[in-house]
């Protein structure tokens, strides 16, 4: 297996979440200045999660053929900030995604 597998599949999952957002405008593509706001700060926030969660012994860094195998600090993969962008974006998509749907339904009268 490849050892840039993981953050392959990231990347892989990030640029189809943003074709998603770029299809339906639903987050980068409704007000990027916000968006990329709410994305840095979400990431900046999950990263002292687990800075925090690794400083407590609660998260350890396991072992896989897939990463790349460089350490961003102790106890956190380069791949870790990838991950939680990825968590950020598809998470706003969802948000803005279901709150489009739910307008949708209560201007028909359905809700």
């Amino acid at each position: 297996m490849s050892h840039f597998a993981y953050l392959g599949a990231l990347l892989v999952g990030m640029t189809s979440m943003l074709l998603i957002d770029y299809r339906f405008r639903l987050f980068f593509w409704r007000d990027a200045a916000s968006a990329a706001l709410v994305a840095v700060a979400g990431t900046v926030f999950l990263l002292l999660w687990d800075a925090a969660g690794i400083a407590g012994g609660i998260f350890i860094r396991g072992t896989s053929e897939a990463m790349l195998g460089i350490d961003i600090a102790p106890q956190m993969p380069l791949e870790e900030p990838f991950f939680l962008m990825f968590l950020v974006l598809c998470t706003m998509i969802l948000y803005t995604g279901a709150e489009g749907v739910l307008r949708h339904y209560r201007e028909r009268g359905d809700l």
